[in-house]
């Protein structure tokens, strides 16, 4: 089989670069597979992750400008020499199928191009952020893009997302879901013996890190021995606003930025509790990562991510902006070892439904849908 996977780069630091290195892996690992990926602004960087010496990556160097919208004009006029590459590309590569994995131009035209190949569409951000624009008697020229989007996606010969929640927001009946596979399953687990908390991901204001630095505020007078550790890269205006706010606070010594790491595992091994405050989650990766450390966790129930992952067994939810039950949540399992151990008990246990067999069978029984 000739897959071929469209994404803008792989050598950023995320979930969706994070997964594709999993699944490209998976089935370049069999010899009957040839797999490919396609990249539009990969800029002779290195791949962030490892990725099987058998694959073929090549890069169409359309190169959009990244500070920018991609409908502003300079984007725009990149446009067709991007869809002119990838029709080329894929005349000659002649795949079985093709995937496209990032969220970027070549979502709205790559049903259009080869149309004799089965396309699929994997969705890695929750539609929830959508709802507001699609509100009868929205006022944004947003909803008629919106519109657009939803006739595109109706031509893609499947969707892929993340959690049942996110299928309620497509118009399409093109739908499977198929979560993340767990990127690593160490064969130790956190003794949850340090006081030390983490947090993870692009640090960026959906996140909400300057909610956790107030939530921390909380925690640290109750519990002034710990210390929150934020692992992750992201915007230098963001991440300076959270140091400045970690300062006023004069928390610096127990709320630390640790910059971006190859290593998470190690420090998740190294941690006690996981906490999580995006404002909307589609399928966080980290999560699972965290569960398979055996880590106990506390997020927001936000929309929809963390109540797929999470329960009452492994975890702990709470909603949205409540600081203070967040804090108190912490403070909770910070001194409560019979608990903090019961659930990094059940987190690792969740961990093992999302093995990397069993989601990659799933991709398979698409794959051969499809092409058939």
């Amino acid at each position: 089989m000739k897959i071929v996977f469209l994404i803008d780069q792989v050598y950023r630091h995320g979930g969706i670069e994070r997964v594709l290195s999993i699944k490209a892996n998976y089935l370049a690992s069999n010899s009957k597979n040839s797999v490919y990926i396609i990249t539009s602004e990969q800029n002779k960087n290195k791949a962030c992750y490892l990725f099987n010496s058998n694959i073929i990556f090549k890069d169409l160097g359309v190169n959009y400008h990244r500070n920018l919208s991609y409908f502003h004009p300079k984007n725009v006029l990149k446009i067709p020499r991007h869809i002119r590459l990838v029709k080329q590309t894929l005349n000659e590569i002649k795949p079985d199928i093709v995937v496209v994995c990032s969220h970027s131009v070549d979502t709205y035209f790559v049903p259009f191009v080869n149309k004799s190949i089965p396309k699929i569409k994997e969705f890695h951000f929750s539609k929830s952020i959508e709802v507001p624009y699609r509100k009868k008697g929205a006022k944004s020229k947003k909803k008629y893009f919106l519109y657009f989007a939803d006739y595109v996606e109706k031509k893609y010969n499947k969707l892929i997302v993340l959690n049942k929640d996110e299928a309620k927001y497509y118009k399409s009946n093109n739908i499977a879901v198929i979560p993340n596979p767990i990127t690593f399953y160490p064969s130790q687990v956190s003794q949850l013996n340090k006081p030390i908390a983490i947090a993870a991901g692009r640090i960026a204001p959906v996140k909400r890190f300057d909610l956790l630095v107030d939530i921390w505020e909380l925690i640290h007078k109750k519990n002034s021995d710990w210390q929150l550790h934020i692992y992750g890269e992201g915007d230098k205006n963001y991440i300076d606003t959270l140091q400045k706010q970690i300062n006023e606070k004069q928390l610096s010594k127990h709320i630390i930025l640790k910059g971006k790491t190859d290593n998470i595992q190690d420090k998740m091994l190294n941690a006690s509790v996981f906490l999580m405050t995006s404002d909307n989650e589609c399928f966080p990766l980290v999560l699972l990562e965290a569960q398979a450390c055996g880590l106990p966790i506390v997020s927001f129930d936000c929309p929809h991510g963390p109540r797929n992952i999470i329960n009452d067994k492994n975890g702990i939810l709470i909603p949205p902006k409540k600081q203070s039950k967040f804090a108190d949540a912490v403070i909770n399992i910070i001194n409560n070892e019979t608990l903090r151990k019961k659930l990094g008990q059940h987190a690792r246990e969740n961990a093992v439904n999302y093995n990397e067999k069993a989601i990659m069978d799933k991709w398979l029984t698409i794959f051969n849908q499809v092409i058939k």
